[in-house]
C-alpha cells in the first residue's frame, strides 16, 4: 500500500448568512423560541440543569422508543458478557445521561463560564503540552461521548481547540451552534473543509477528530468495535502522513457523583499510521473502546454505530 497521502476532498461550500438578522422571517420562530429555551437552562444553576436533564431521559425512557431500541440493540451487541437485566439497566443510564448531556450543552453554549476549574480533574495534561512544543499540530481522538459540546469547554481549560462539526440543515441553528462553540474552541471547522483541517494543524493548532460514527462505506473499512465488525472511516492517518501529527486519545466524562468532570489524555500512539488502513481503524477503535468502557452509560449509543454492514450480513437495526 502506498504511503503517499491522497489529497484531501475539495471544500463543501456552505453559504449560510452569518448574521443574526437575516434569520428574522417567522420561519425561524419555532428556532428562536428552543434557542431561548436553552439559553435560559444554560442559566441554572449547574445541578438544577443536571436535575433536569435526568427528568427529560426519564421522558425519553417512555417516549424515544426508536432511539431506545438502537440503544438495546448497540448494548446487546457490545456487552454480551452482562445478563438481560444488566443490559437494561444500562440501557436506562445511557438515555438518562444523553438526556443530561444534552442539557450540558446548553451551558456549553450559553454559560460555558460556569464551569470552572475546580470542577475539572485533568489525568496526562503533560502529554498534550509536551506534543504541541513539538510544532507539527496534534489530533486529539475524541469520542460521541455524552459531555459532548461540554468536552470543548473542559478541553479549553487545559489547551484550546479546534473542532470538526456537521453542518445542520437549519441556518439558524447553524449559526448559533458555529458562534456559541467559537467562544470556547480556537477553530470551527465544517467536516468536508479538509483544506483548513490542514492548513491548522501545520500552523500547529490541536484538532479534535471524531471517527467513531458510521459515515458509510465510501472512505471506510471494516474493524472490530467491541467485537462487531464496523466501518470505520480511514481520514485520520491521511491527516497524520501530511504534518506528522501527534494522535492522542482523548476522553472527557462527567464524573459518577455529578460533582465535577475528568479529562483524560493518553500519551502519543506509538508506531501509527502503519500504513494499512484496516490495522490502524483497529488501533483507533480499541483505543475509543477502552475509554468508553470507563464509563459506558456516558456514551451515544444512540446512534446506529453498525449500521453499514459487511456484505452478506443483515442490518441489526
Amino acid at each position: 500500500m502506498s504511503d503517499k497521502p491522497r489529497k484531501p476532498r475539495r471544500a463543501k461550500k456552505i453559504h449560510y448568512s452569518d448574521r443574526y438578522r437575516d434569520h428574522l422571517a417567522p420561519s425561524y420562530f419555532i428556532i428562536w423560541l428552543g434557542l431561548a429555551g436553552m439559553a435560559i437552562v444554560g442559566r441554572l444553576p449547574h445541578r438544577v440543569a443536571l436535575l433536569m436533564g435526568r427528568m427529560f431521559g426519564y421522558l425519553m425512557l417512555m417516549f424515544a422508543r426508536r432511539r431506545r431500541h438502537i440503544t438495546e440493540t448497540n448494548i446487546r451487541l457490545c456487552f454480551p458478557e452482562l445478563n438481560d437485566d444488566e443490559q437494561q439497566r444500562l440501557v436506562k443510564a445511557t438515555l438518562l445521561d444523553n438526556a443530561v448531556g444534552l442539557f450540558e450543552t446548553c451551558v456549553a453554549w450559553f454559560n460555558h463560564r460556569s464551569i470552572t476549574d475546580d470542577m475539572i480533574e485533568v489525568v496526562g495534561g503533560q502529554h498534550l503540552f509536551d506534543a504541541v512544543a513539538k510544532g507539527k499540530g496534534v489530533i486529539l481522538v475524541g469520542g460521541h461521548y455524552t459531555t459532548l459540546d461540554l468536552g470543548g469547554v473542559l478541553m479549553a481549560k487545559v489547551k484550546k481547540v479546534g473542532v470538526m462539526y456537521r453542518a445542520n440543515k437549519n441556518p439558524l441553528f447553524d449559526l448559533v451552534m458555529r458562534n456559541s462553540r467559537a467562544k470556547f474552541c480556537e477553530a470551527v471547522i465544517e467536516r468536508s473543509d479538509m483544506r483548513s483541517v490542514i492548513r491548522f494543524l501545520k500552523k500547529g493548532g490541536v484538532m479534535w477528530y471524531a471517527p467513531d460514527q458510521d459515515y458509510g462505506r465510501g472512505q471506510s473499512v471494516f474493524a472490530p468495535f467491541f467485537g462487531i465488525q464496523a466501518a470505520t472511516i480511514t481520514a485520520l492517518p491521511r491527516l497524520v502522513k501530511i504534518n506528522n501529527s501527534a494522535v492522542l486519545m482523548l476522553g472527557h466524562h462527567r464524573k459518577p457523583d455529578g460533582k465535577g468532570y475528568i479529562v483524560t489524555i493518553s500519551a502519543p500512539l506509538e508506531d501509527y499510521p502503519s500504513g494499512d488502513d484496516e490495522a490502524d481503524a483497529a488501533v483507533i477503535n480499541d483505543e475509543l473502546e477502552k475509554l468508553i468502557r470507563l464509563y459506558p452509560e456516558q456514551y451515544m449509543w444512540l446512534h446506529r454505530r453498525f449500521k453499514t454492514r459487511p456484505d452478506g450480513e443483515e442490518g441489526f437495526y
